[in-house]
């Protein structure tokens, strides 16, 4: 998508539930996603579930010792996975949401290890990835930099659920802008 010397006035979030970290092998299960102005105030928010075969999602779960962490989760989406929307109808809503708030524009795509989440909107929502803009703001890269150079380790809250990450990846980002807004010296 073009769009080099696009002046952005909106962020994308996104936060994708899956059964592990490949595109190729596992599921969307969940996603949420959040548009915000660059004070991070929310303009508009999405949440939805992913129809998914129960099968498919145990039998991906069991692969990835991850779920075991998260015992909770794992039962919750293993207990509704006919609850949801199809893959199809998700994408056409953010597509909505998008041509919303955006327009004709690419949609500036933000979150915490953000490339992840693109590897699956690329492989599951085409159209999705094609109004996105090249250019995302991953929150990860500001987190490892304040690390590196300040020391400073923002632990943000690990529920694994979309929009509870979505909200907590606003506010680490936040973090990050007081802090340099209160050091600039």
């Amino acid at each position: 998508m073009s769009g080099s010397s696009l002046l952005p006035q909106k962020l994308f979030w996104v936060d994708l539930e899956m059964t592990g970290l490949d595109p190729n092998k596992d599921c969307i299960l969940e996603v949420a996603a959040e548009i915000t102005d660059f004070n991070l105030k929310t303009l508009d928010s999405y949440e939805a579930r992913i129809k998914q075969p129960k099968e498919l999602v145990a039998e991906r779960m069991q692969k990835n010792s991850w779920w075991q962490d998260y015992p909770e989760n794992r039962d919750d989406f293993l207990s509704k996975t006919n609850d949801g929307k199809t893959i199809t109808v998700v994408e056409d809503e953010l597509l909505s949401l998008l041509k919303t708030h955006f327009g004709s524009q690419p949609a500036i795509l933000a979150g915490n290890s953000i490339h992840n989440d693109r590897l699956f909107v690329k492989e599951y929502w085409p159209s999705l990835d094609l109004a996105l803009h090249y250019r995302m703001l991953d929150v990860t890269t500001i987190k490892i930099l304040f690390q590196g150079k300040f020391n400073i380790d923002y632990q943000k809250p690990n529920g694994h659920r979309a929009f509870d990450d979505i909200q907590a990846s606003i506010a680490e980002l936040q973090y990050y802008l007081d802090w340099f807004k209160n050091n600039q010296g």
